[in-house]
């Protein structure tokens, strides 16, 4: 079907066009009564005019940027002719127009982005709105600026840079994995904001492809790659990008961090992504000074964990400036963000980052004098120069393990006990296949927006829920099984699947099962009566783990905390039990055989 006649659309599609989730699809259509009415599909799958869909978009100013998506008078799409770049073999197209939000796009929140896209708008954020004035930066349109990432994986940062400085910048990256590269010139061709790019396939270290922006880019965005334990030390070792001396082979960032700055243009920022071992271990020590004692360092940040591109990742930013003329040795910044409860709470743009400098809280930030951070091993950990925050006393422990003393109590009076049935209980049993052809259940496809009763089967081997209609039910989302709550109750049936899904082998990378797999799970054939009754029982216990879950992660908290007040000299050593819990061993033994 052509553009030009009527296309149809899915809310997951909606959702992918607009970038946003499928839950503020639904949100929308509940919202705003002019939102389109379906047009075709089913109730529970419902298809929209894709022509409607845009002109809402356009005039609820929830998609402003599609007027530059890439459309003709005549309905049809503009993709431009590929243009060759310098450098290589590369990927490389003159303008991203292909009639799709951005996968950044303006409208997605905070809550909507993965820690790895979270991040890119945190980095980008932080170059300063000098990039975009126009400088030397080689022969390629040298009246645009160019911002480059050297390690621009599916080129996330990029986009994030594209997002906040739009045609006002070039971008320039290189990636090692031709899949990865691929991946990236998709990305950035989608993007509606029209902005030159340039990608390179190659190892940015032995074979820079983005060589002609040496000492020329007017910003470099990076998160190297981590999970290096080596980096060619023998075949670089008098490369003339090493400006602060040549890396251990274990201090791979050190040498992706000095790539980054030779390509920095005077008054150049880069934002580099690093691990704490690269603040404080002993073999970059050397590196370390040199930076702070050039005055290239401006300021050190650490983030909260997990908000790298890889799970559980301790991230920390450098941001470096090539000086232009004599140095600048002004202070070092030290901000501490580490202890933030929400990574949403990072600022994610520049204005925010101007706020935070000049608040100058110093439990959070503290300008630290170059001559202070070279007295000693260059430690680079904002954690060690920014003032403690105020401690809690010795009162407040013991209110809080009282507190949590009570929850346990409580909880503990909530814990069922079940009785044996008065004779063996053999069920017979009916798969959902069957329960699907009887008219049942439905399992609907897994685009489908969830709705509140539903039963979710989910990826990586997560147990079966119920839906409760909340943007939750978006997450990680295998199969959609639609009940009749008059013939079913949902309770019964996720618990029940439980136990027969996670006996059957997964056959994709998802670890979820598929349609096919999931008719033939069984469960028992019972009253809708008796089928309520294990579902109290179910959700009660579904209850009860939740408690138990959330009292777990807070004494966590609260023992790390106990072990920092001890060692910091808010409490003492002597401690005191509740009565008949002296005997610690005893009740080990007792968990042990439980």
């Amino acid at each position: 079907m052509s553009l030009g006649e009527r296309d149809e659309v899915t809310a997951a599609a909606i959702a992918r066009l607009a970038g946003v989730s499928r839950a503020a699809v639904a949100n929308w259509r509940r919202r705003y009564p002019g939102f389109p009415k379906p047009v075709g599909g089913s109730e529970h799958s419902p298809t929209f005019s894709l022509e409607e869909v845009e002109a809402w978009l356009k005039a609820t100013g929830k998609g402003d940027q599609l007027s530059t998506a890439g459309r003709t008078e005549t309905g049809t799409q503009r993709v431009d002719d590929p243009v060759p770049f310098p450098g290589g073999s590369s990927h490389a197209w003159e303008r991203s127009d292909l009639g799709r939000l951005s996968e950044q796009g303006r409208e997605r929140g905070v809550a909507d982005l993965t820690s790895g896209e979270l991040l890119a708008r945190v980095m980008a954020s932080l170059l300063p709105r000098s990039t975009t004035s126009v400088g030397s930066s080689g022969d390629w349109d040298a009246d645009v600026p160019v911002v480059l990432d050297p390690a621009c994986a599916e080129a996330t940062l990029l986009l994030a840079v594209a997002d906040r400085f739009g045609t006002e910048v070039r971008l320039a990256g290189q990636e090692i994995r031709l899949s990865a590269t691929e991946a990236a010139v998709r990305r950035l061709s989608h993007n509606p904001l029209d902005t030159l790019y340039e990608i390179h396939t190659g190892d940015s270290l032995l074979e820079n492809r983005l060589g002609q922006y040496l000492g020329a880019a007017a910003a470099v965005v990076c998160e190297p790659p981590f999970d290096l334990t080596q980096w060619p030390t023998a075949e670089l070792a008098t490369d003339p990008r090493w400006e602060f001396g040549t890396p251990a082979p274990r201090d791979g960032e050190l040498a992706w961090v000095q790539h980054c700055y030779a390509h920095l243009r005077p008054r150049g920022v880069a934002v580099v992504a690093v691990t704490p071992r690269t603040c404080i271990q002993p073999s970059g020590q050397q590196i370390r000074a040199a930076l702070v004692r050039s005055g290239a360092l401006r300021d050190v940040i650490a983030l909260p964990k997990g908000m790298g591109s890889a799970p559980d990742t301790d991230v920390y930013l450098w941001v470096l400036q090539r000086p232009y003329g004599t140095p600048d040795y002004r202070d070092v910044r030290m901000i501490d963000l580490s202890v933030l409860g929400d990574a949403a709470d990072v600022p994610n743009e520049f204005a925010a980052w101007q706020r935070l400098f000049g608040d100058a809280d110093p439990t959070v930030s503290r300008a630290v004098p170059r001559l202070e951070l070279l007295d000693g091993d260059a430690n680079l950990l904002p954690s060690r120069y920014v003032t403690p925050r105020v401690e809690a006393n010795a009162d407040d422990f013991t209110r809080v393990t009282d507190r949590l003393q009570a929850l346990y109590s409580h909880a503990a009076r909530g814990l069922p006990r079940f009785s044996a049935p008065p004779t063996p209980t053999r069920h017979s049993l009916v798969t959902l296949g069957e329960l699907e052809r009887a008219g049942v259940l439905t399992i609907r496809a897994r685009d489908d927006t969830p709705r509140a009763g539903d039963v979710l089967l989910r990826t990586l081997g997560r147990p079966p829920v119920v839906a409760t209609g909340t943007a939750g039910d978006d997450i990680g989302v295998a199969q959609v099984v639609e009940i009749d709550p008059a013939r079913l109750d949902a309770h019964f049936l996720a618990t029940f699947l439980r136990a027969d899904a996670g006996a059957l082998p997964a056959a994709n990378t998802l670890g979820a099962l598929n349609r096919e797999d999931l008719r033939r799970c069984r469960v028992p054939r019972l009253s809708l009566v008796e089928q309520r009754r294990y579902g109290d029982a179910f959700r009660h216990l579904r209850e009860v783990e939740d408690v138990l879950a959330a009292l777990e992660r807070a004494s966590a908290h609260l023992i790390e905390q106990t072990v920092h007040g001890l060692t910091a000299g808010v409490l003492a050593p002597e401690f005191t039990l509740m009565k008949n819990t002296d005997d610690t061993s005893a009740v080990d033994e007792e968990i042990g055989e439980l």
